[in-house]
C-alpha cells in the first residue's frame, strides 16, 4: 500500500473509531421527517407534469447545455429565468448558478478582497465558510445571533466589510435579530448578506421580502434544492452585482452551465410557488402541533425554532444514534446530527416537518419520542 492509501485508511479508521464514519444510503420507505422537501415539491406530480409541458413547447432544446454559460451555454430562456425570479424576490437582478454550493463559493471568493472583512454568525452554512476562506479578506465570526457580539467585530473591520447571515438556520432551524443586525451593518456601514435557503417555502419569497427589508440588503443566495424540489441557486442582488460575478465569480465562469431541464424545472416551480398558500399553512400546523405535543421530557431539548426544522439536542453522538434508531424502528425517517458537522456536545436530532405528512404520522413522530430515553 502507498503512502497516499495509508494516509486515506488512516483516516478513515480514525473515523470508524470515533463512531463518525459517514455512509451513503439509499431512499427508503420510511415516513419522511428528513429531507429538505417542505412543501412536497419534490415529488409533486403537478410540477412534474408542468415540467413536462414546459419543455414540450421547446421540442429543439438540448440535452445538455454543451459550455459555460460565457462560451456556448448560455440560453435567453435563462436570462429571462433570472428576470423573473429577481422580480418574484424583489431584487434588482439575480444571476443563476449550478448549485447553493456553488453560488456561495463563488461570491465569497470573488467578492471581498485583501483588506476587506468577512464577518459570519459562527454557525454559518460550510459553502459561505469554503468560499470565505478562498477570498484574502480577513475573516471573523461572532456569537450565534449575539448584537454585542457582532458590533465588537464590526469595529474592528477594515476596507469593504460583509456581514453574513442566514434568515433560517440549518442546523438550529432558528431565525436571527434579522432587524437588529441589519441596523448594525448600517451604523458601520458595512454590507448584509443572507442566504436564504431554508426559509423559502414556509415564507414563499423568503424571509427578508416577508419582512419588507429587500431594499436594505445587499445580496441574498436563494437555493432550488429545498422547498422548491429541483436543483439550482440565484444570487439576488444589483445589476452591478450580476455583472461581477459574471466577471469574477470562477464557479460561475468556469462550469458548464445548467441544462434545459433543469432551467425549465426552476421556471415551473416558481410558478407553483405562487400558489402554495394552502400548503404553507399545513405546514405551519404541523410545526405546531409538533411543538405542543412534545413533552418537556428534561432528557432532550428542543432548540427554539419557529421553522420547519426542528432540532432536539441529546449531547452525544452515542444519543444521537439511539434516538435515530429508535425512530426509524418506528417507520420514521429521522437522522442523527453528528459532531463534528454540529459542535461537541450538541448532537442531535435533526426534524424536518412538510406539508405532504399527515396528521396521524406527527402525532406519532412526537408520541414515539415521548417514550424514547437516552442510551446508557
Amino acid at each position: 500500500m502507498g503512502t497516499a492509501d495509508t494516509f486515506i485508511k488512516n483516516r478513515l479508521d480514525e473515523r470508524k473509531a470515533s463512531g463518525i464514519y459517514r455512509m451513503l444510503k439509499p431512499e427508503n420507505s420510511l415516513v419522511d421527517f428528513c429531507s429538505n422537501d417542505y412543501l412536497g415539491f419534490a415529488r409533486s406530480a403537478m410540477l412534474k407534469n408542468n415540467i413536462v409541458a414546459e419543455m414540450a413547447h421547446y421540442p429543439d432544446s438540448l440535452n445538455g447545455s454543451t459550455g459555460s454559460r460565457l462560451l456556448s451555454g448560455n440560453l435567453k430562456y435563462a436570462e429571462e429565468l433570472e428576470q423573473q425570479i429577481a422580480i418574484f424576490h424583489e431584487a434588482e437582478a439575480g444571476l443563476l448558478f449550478n448549485s447553493g454550493y456553488d453560488a456561495n463559493v463563488g461570491l465569497f471568493s470573488s467578492l471581498p478582497q485583501k483588506g476587506h472583512a468577512i464577518i459570519c454568525d459562527e454557525l454559518i452554512h460550510a459553502s459561505i465558510i469554503d468560499g470565505a476562506r478562498l477570498s484574502h479578506a480577513n475573516r471573523y465570526t461572532f456569537r450565534h445571533n449575539d448584537l454585542e457580539s457582532l458590533e465588537g467585530k464590526l469595529k474592528q473591520a477594515k476596507g469593504n466589510c460583509y456581514v453574513v447571515i442566514e434568515s433560517v438556520y440549518s442546523m438550529d432551524g432558528d431565525t436571527p435579530p434579522i432587524l437588529g443586525i441589519l441596523q448594525l451593518t448600517e451604523r458601520y456601514n458595512a454590507n448584509l448578506i443572507v442566504d436564504e435557503a431554508h426559509a423559502v417555502g414556509l415564507y414563499p419569497a423568503g424571509l427578508i421580502s416577508e419582512l419588507g427589508l429587500q431594499n436594505r440588503i445587499f445580496a441574498r443566495i436563494v437555493t432550488f434544492g429545498k422547498a422548491l424540489g429541483c436543483h439550482g441557486a440565484v444570487v439576488l442582488g444589483s445589476n452591478l452585482l450580476r455583472e461581477y460575478l459574471i466577471n469574477f465569480a470562477r464557479s460561475f465562469v468556469y462550469t458548464t452551465a445548467a441544462s434545459f431541464h433543469q432551467l425549465a424545472s426552476v421556471k415551473m416551480a416558481y410558478e407553483l410557488l405562487k400558489e402554495v398558500d394552502d400548503e404553507a399553512n399545513v405546514l405551519r400546523n404541523y410545526i405546531f402541533l409538533f411543538k405542543q405535543k412534545l413533552n418537556n421530557n428534561s432528557q432532550y431539548k428542543l432548540l427554539p425554532s419557529d421553522s420547519a426544522i426542528q432540532c432536539i439536542v441529546v449531547n452525544s453522538n452515542g444519543n444521537a444514534k439511539h434516538v435515530s434508531g429508535q425512530l426509524q424502528a418506528a417507520g420514521l425517517d429521522v437522522r442523527a446530527i453528528l459532531s463534528p458537522t454540529v459542535a461537541t456536545g450538541t448532537e442531535r436530532i435533526r426534524i424536518c416537518m412538510h406539508s405532504f405528512n399527515t396528521l396521524e404520522q406527527v402525532k406519532l413522530l412526537t408520541s414515539t419520542l415521548n417514550t424514547i430515553t437516552h442510551a446508557q
